[in-house]
């Protein structure tokens, strides 16, 4: 491959490894014990627990490349990030024991490149530290908000003051208590061009005028901090607050989607790997007709499947992330939409097979893989469905053939019969 692992990459997997193998996976049911206990809005004290160890290894803030040496973290390029990230993707809580969880690392990320200091002291830095968590808040329920210049929530200049005026939806994590913050995407100037309308802005959930609605399960369940609908009724902001320039808010909406993308798609790669290891355990363990499932040709043929899929996947990933590394973000679209695109559906095939291998077991509470199988279809939708990626990857190689070509069919003219 035309890539390769850094020294600190390296140990720094090593290290991961380990602290997965002696302290995650020994403290997974306790974690879910506990969660039980409190209802899906609480914080199980166990991750104080292992945040304290992951900290004590140096294993925190890996995925931020930018980071200041000022805060605390040992952040890693993409490409060195990618194993670590898809060992984390095995158990749901692991990403948030190293801080490094969504949507934290997208908010950290953006924070980091466009707030004024006074911000990033107030917000960056607690989140660096692991003391509070975020939300982002730019889906709404009115418009279809794949194309991103369809927001509709207000954002209007008062002094020194922004007013906010609108709803969204689908703010991961905003019902926790936890959770102190908010970035919010909406509409400064309505006259501008389409892709200069939006701002961002930063909302402290304690603002008057923030409040929680309606609360979207996800195919029945109910996560973690929720993704509750947010209302924001004349909630007044300082001006300092605005991330960027106003009209900045569309660029920096890609550049946060394009390291959470990839991050969505090195857990997947790890969510993959579990199913595939639950699917080969159970079949060796379960016996039907006088041989074990793992003596039926079929599910020998659906193993074999899996490990292909899931090592051309990686594959895919590991290239997306040098280029992002190498020739930056904005050069690496057409790969870093491909990987979402192709790592969730694939992911998705490897889960329902092992669901099939566990049988009626595999659909209930009991194994982890319903609630595998709802976080991977939802995932075809987050961060921009599958369509609006094939379509950007579309548009991109019919650019390599016809430089002129224009999303708008009457903007176009005629393609030669050179082209043709």
């Amino acid at each position: 491959m035309p890539y390769q692992f850094s020294e600190q990459g390296l140990a720094i997997q090593d290290t991961v490894r380990r602290f997965m193998d002696d302290q995650v996976y020994p403290n997974e049911e306790r974690y879910y014990a506990e969660l039980a206990g409190l209802g899906p809005d609480g914080y199980p004290p166990v991750l104080d627990k292992l945040k304290a160890a992951a900290l004590e290894r140096g294993l925190w803030n890996l995925f931020l490349p930018h980071l200041s040496p000022d805060h605390p973290g040992t952040p890693l390029s993409n490409l060195d990030y990618a194993p670590v990230s898809e060992m984390l993707g095995k158990v749901a809580f692991a990403s948030e024991v190293l801080n490094c969880a969504a949507p934290d690392t997208g908010n950290m990320e953006i924070l980091n490149l466009y707030a004024t200091p006074v911000v990033k002291e107030r917000w960056l830095l607690p989140l660096l530290e692991g003391d509070i968590r975020s939300a982002f808040s730019m889906t709404e329920p009115d418009v279809a908000s794949s194309d991103a210049t369809n927001i509709g929530l207000t954002i209007e200049r008062d002094g020194d003051h922004y007013v906010l005026n609108g709803r969204k939806w689908f703010s991961s994590g905003a019902r926790s208590a936890r959770c102190k913050v908010l970035i919010v995407m909406g509409k400064t100037d309505p006259g501008a061009p389409r892709h200069l309308q939006q701002s961002m802005i930063v909302v402290p959930k304690e603002t008057p005028g923030v409040s929680l609605g309606l609360d979207p399960h996800v195919f029945g369940y109910v996560d973690r901090g929720g993704h509750p609908e947010v209302i924001y009724r004349d909630v007044r902001v300082p001006v300092d607050h605005l991330l960027g320039e106003e009209g900045g808010g569309f660029a920096i909406s890609q550049a946060r989607l394009g390291p959470g993308r990839i991050h969505h798609c090195m857990r997947s790669i790890g969510v993959a790997e579990r199913a595939l290891d639950l699917m080969v355990t159970r079949a060796l363990e379960r016996h039907t007709f006088g041989s074990s499932l793992a003596h039926k040709g079929l599910i020998q043929d659906w193993i074999a499947e899996a490990r292909i899929e899931i090592d051309m996947a990686r594959e895919y990933v590991l290239r997306t992330a040098h280029l992002m590394d190498t020739v930056g973000n904005k050069s690496a679209a057409t790969e870093i939409a491909g990987i979402k695109v192709a790592v969730p559906n694939m992911a998705l095939k490897v889960i329902d097979r092992a669901i099939q291998v566990h049988g009626a077991a595999g659909v209930t509470q009991f194994f982890p893989l319903a609630h595998m199988y709802a976080h991977m279809r939802t995932l075809r939708l987050a961060d921009g469905p599958d369509e609006v990626h094939k379509m950007t990857i579309a548009r991109r190689e019919i650019l390599k053939r016809h430089p002129g070509f224009r999303m708008n069919p009457s903007s176009n003219g005629a393609v030669s019969a050179a082209r043709s």
